[in-house]
């Protein structure tokens, strides 16, 4: 703000590892949209570090994190950021395009990841011509059709009914149960509760840090 610097995180120490679901929270201005970004190679710290994978990425070039960004992080935002005039499998396929696979592969993976959130009878249909959930559904398979090394979700239920936020969930943890690492950024404690971890921030500082029984595995042993 003109010559008057705000520190948003403030010397936060924080290891999130291999195949770990993390949900991040904490009320507005607490730092956690910030940490996202870092986290999502968005934004670059202005002191301190970030390893990711084994590599230090906080200093480097903006055509390098590009490239980090594409192979090693996929992306699910609130409110989707899919384009309106190509179909599902070919907005699935788009991080392929950038990593200059041929069309036809893509197209096959795209496919492979459709089935998998069980989308494939829709593959043809266009952004408006799906629901809500199966819009994000379509968001999901794009961020996880490079295998990346961390998917990151900004308030991915935010704008579906309570039902399609819980498919939505249901998912993500489908997901990390088959290897991935998933960090969820949520106001939400029902949501939160799908995590095995959640990181509670507070005025840029880490106030807690708590593993917990997911709700979904929770419910499964109940039935």
């Amino acid at each position: 703000m003109g010559n008057q610097a705000i520190p948003v995180l403030k010397g936060i120490n924080l290891d999130i590892f291999k195949n770990e679901y993390v949900a991040l929270m904490g009320p507005s201005g607490s730092g956690k949209s910030t940490l996202m970004n870092i986290l999502g190679c968005l934004d670059s710290p202005t002191s301190g570090s970030y390893v990711l994978n084994g590599k230090d990425v906080s200093k480097m070039p903006d055509n390098d994190l590009a490239s980090v960004r594409n192979k090693e992080i996929g992306f699910v935002f609130q409110q989707f950021n899919l384009l309106p005039r190509l179909s599902a499998a070919e907005n699935v396929a788009l991080p392929l395009v950038y990593a200059g696979i041929g069309k036809k592969e893509r197209i096959e993976r795209a496919m492979e990841v459709l089935a998998k959130v069980n989308l494939a009878d829709r593959s043809h249909h266009k952004p408006n011509e799906l629901s809500g959930g199966q819009i994000q559904r379509v968001a999901i398979a794009r961020a996880i059709i490079n295998n990346p090394a961390i998917i990151l979700a900004d308030e991915p239920t935010g704008n579906l009914d309570s039902k399609t936020g819980i498919e939505v969930m249901e998912i993500f943890g489908k997901i990390q149960a088959a290897g991935n690492t998933v960090v969820l950024v949520t106001h939400e404690e029902d949501i939160a509760a799908y995590a095995k971890r959640v990181v509670r921030l507070r005025d840029g500082l880490i106030e807690s840090d708590t593993l917990r029984t997911p709700k979904m595995f929770a419910e499964i042993l109940v039935v």
